[in-house]
């Protein structure tokens, strides 16, 4: 039984990334838009201030802002297709379809019983206009509860198959046939059971919000110590893009969620202070910060023989955390090794956002300095207090090199560079040697560059047999094998460039960082497997 919960908490955290990471893509075209509007910029840049530069800015901020007020169909058949393992084109379209059914079956019960209420003014009333359509306001959560029932019934009726005069009602559509009853009924049963939930979840935001830093220090500290488990994206989600994370009206419109907010707000001219639910969003200062005071502290304090390998292994690491915002590469150097450094670095990330909090910083930095840089720096200092952002990173860069340095010396760590022998110090070089030997053989048979061990990989997970599905997340080949006992870590990790294997029942996560998908489309490739259908 847990192993089948895990699986399936497993499922819905790499489908959430469908719909989860396009969003960042309309927030830093919103914050484009804004340099193209933003007046202390145009007294400074003048030969930008013209109707054609403004109007272009005021469009494109003003149009990507649509998407955050329609998350909920985003959300749907967004986590349709990441559920489903095949036929995942047919499934986001059957999402849709069931979307407009429901949001109108639960419209037309809310007539029926009278519950309707004017439409002129819904704030506060707990229900909303979703396009178009008046239901009760479920937010985000409707598309979430939608896009999994979506999945579900997909993947038990899509290969379902009729004869004669009924084939044509086979497959997808007859998804679509069962999905009418099923959506139907969930709208009517949600039409009593949701507003005792939003109670529910209202008084849960009350409660994190009234616990004010206690609750921030909760959050930061709770979402890094999950990294182990894949499952970190389930803690902060909810607080980007629901009620749990702020409820704020901006400009008519009212928006829930630490992200909706921030780019909301970004858009408004007439916000003057962003609002404190940004600090949900506040997880760069130890991406871009704290994280590189610790390499320091490990790079201090390796052996003087293993200096020069430690610190190819993480000046990378570190160059890839401080842009990119990813710090898989850096957190497990040191998770397995010495799990209390783990445990320090997700209670100091807890703080850093308790930090920003007491000194009334709205800036925002969660995937690294570029996007540092392009979220804050046009809505200006006043707004977001940007400076103070980089002052409380750079102190969090001394903490984290002090307390790391006091602990790996005082404790005598096995951090990279400091084991009993050098062979692991060693295989990294021998990691490095291979991927050279990889790309050279791969030009000499003229292929176009992959440099991926691909064959080295399949055969240390059990060989092609052995893999019942493969995907991936932001950093991570995402596979399930029939038996994961026969993984060989080792040479996951020393021959094909992975930073950690993480065997979770039949879930083999191996971590790879940023060239993943490289990783992921060469698997794919080699096992026969058409990564548009098979997740």
């Amino acid at each position: 039984m847990k192993e089948k919960v895990m699986d399936g908490l497993q499922r819905f955290s790499k489908a959430m990334f469908v719909p989860v990471l396009i969003l960042p893509i309309a927030g830093i075209l919103i914050a484009v838009g804004n340099i193209f509007t933003n007046q202390r910029l145009l007294e400074v840049v003048p030969f930008m201030d013209n109707p054609i530069t403004t109007g272009f800015g005021t469009i494109l901020s003003g149009s990507l802002v649509s998407i955050l007020t329609n998350l909920g169909v985003i959300f749907c058949v967004g986590l349709a297709v990441g559920l489903a393992k095949k036929k995942k084109a047919e499934a986001g379209f059957t999402a849709l379809l069931a979307f407009l059914v429901f949001i109108n079956a639960m419209n037309k019960f809310l007539e029926l019983r009278g519950m309707l209420v004017k439409a002129e003014d819904l704030q506060g009333t707990g229900q909303a206009s979703v396009l178009g359509i008046q239901i009760l306001d479920m937010g985000v959560f409707l598309g979430i509860i939608l896009g999994i029932t979506v999945g579900v019934v997909h993947n038990r009726f899509v290969d379902t198959e009729f004869h004669s005069a009924f084939q044509i009602y086979g497959g997808s559509r007859f998804v679509f046939i069962v999905l009418i009853p099923v959506t139907v009924l969930l709208a009517i049963i949600l039409t009593s059971v949701w507003p005792f939930i939003q109670s529910g979840i209202t008084s849960l935001g009350h409660f994190i919000n009234q616990s004010g830093n206690f609750g921030l220090f909760l959050y930061g500290a709770l979402e890094r110590l999950l990294i182990p488990t894949g499952l970190h994206h389930l803690v902060y989600t909810p607080f980007l893009y629901t009620s749990l994370g702020g409820v704020e009206t901006i400009g008519g419109h009212v928006y829930e969620g630490a992200r909706n907010i921030y780019y909301a707000e970004m858009a408004d001219p007439n916000i003057h202070l962003l609002s404190r639910s940004v600090i949900w969003d506040a997880r760069g200062i130890s991406k871009m910060f704290g994280l590189i005071g610790a390499c320091l502290a490990m790079y201090q304090t390796a052996k003087p023989e293993n200096k020069a390998k430690v610190k190819a292994i993480l000046i990378p690491a570190v160059v890839t955390s401080f842009v990119a915002g990813v710090t898989e590469p850096i957190e497990f150097s040191f998770m397995f090794l010495a799990p209390v450094l783990f445990v320090l670095h997700a209670g100091l990330s807890g703080l850093s956002m308790v930090a920003l909090n007491v000194l009334n910083v709205r800036a925002i930095g969660p995937n690294g300095f570029l996007d540092f840089l392009l979220y804050n720096v046009p809505l200006g200092i006043a707004k977001t207090h940007w400076p103070m952002y980089i002052v409380v990173g750079i102190a969090f860069f001394f903490i984290y090199f002090v307390l790391f340095r006091f602990l790996i010396l005082r404790f005598n760590l096995k951090t990279v560079g400091r084991e009993d022998s050098s062979e692991e110090t060693r295989l990294y070089s021998k990691k490095d040697l291979k991927e050279k030997e990889v790309v050279k053989e791969d030009q000499k048979r003229g292929k176009a560059g992959d440099a991926v061990p691909v064959a080295t990989i399949i055969e240390a997970m059990g060989g092609a047999d052995n893999f019942e599905s493969v995907t991936n997340c932001y950093t991570r080949l995402r596979t399930v094998l029939k038996d994961p006992s026969v993984v060989d870590e080792t040479t996951l990790k020393n021959e094909t460039g992975a930073n950690a294997v993480i065997i979770n029942g039949k879930n083999v996560h191996v971590v790879y960082g940023l060239k993943v998908t490289a990783v992921r489309n060469a698997v794919d490739e080699a096992l026969g497997f058409d990564n548009s259908e098979l997740e």
